[in-house]
């Protein structure tokens, strides 16, 4: 079992945030929140300063949507095959570390999760895998899961 380089990791990962950033961008663009411009008060003659207007039915709609389709491919179907798509484009497999076999959707969804404890300590749980034998984030060491070369 031959572990995925960092470099592989990071574009795996900045593709599958491609995917879910163009939800977003898409929901603000089709009906994203506005920020209403500033006005005086007549009574007080000050000014008071623009509110945003929350998105609309279509914005939330699509951030759902986006929610559904990014979840199921990065934990149902990646869980069963090992692949995101930025896994499967950088050509590695997201696997058990003991095993070498597919995680399943809830180990999946848990290691997402655990990449909090990552974040949370300034990123520096994401260089991890620079230095670590087996080239493991923290993440992947709370859910024993490794990332390797398909």
């Amino acid at each position: 079992m031959s572990h995925a380089s960092w470099i592989k990791r990071v574009g795996a990962a900045l593709i599958d945030l491609l995917v879910a950033a163009a939800f977003v961008v898409l929901a603000y663009v089709l009906d994203g929140p506005v920020v209403v411009a500033p006005s005086l008060d007549s009574r007080t003659g000050q000014v008071v300063p623009g509110q945003p207007s929350g998105g609309g039915v279509v914005y939330w709609t699509v951030l759902l949507v986006g929610l559904a389709v990014v979840g199921h491919h990065r934990w149902v179907l990646a869980g069963d095959t090992g692949f995101s798509w930025g896994r499967r484009v950088l050509g590695v497999k997201l696997v058990d570390a003991d095993t070498g076999r597919t995680v399943g959707a809830g180990r999946a969804f848990l290691r997402d999760l655990a990449h909090l404890v990552d974040a949370v300590i300034c990123y520096l749980g994401f260089l991890f895998p620079l230095w670590d034998a087996k080239r493991q984030t923290i993440a992947d060491k709370l859910v024993k899961t490794v990332v390797i070369e398909a």
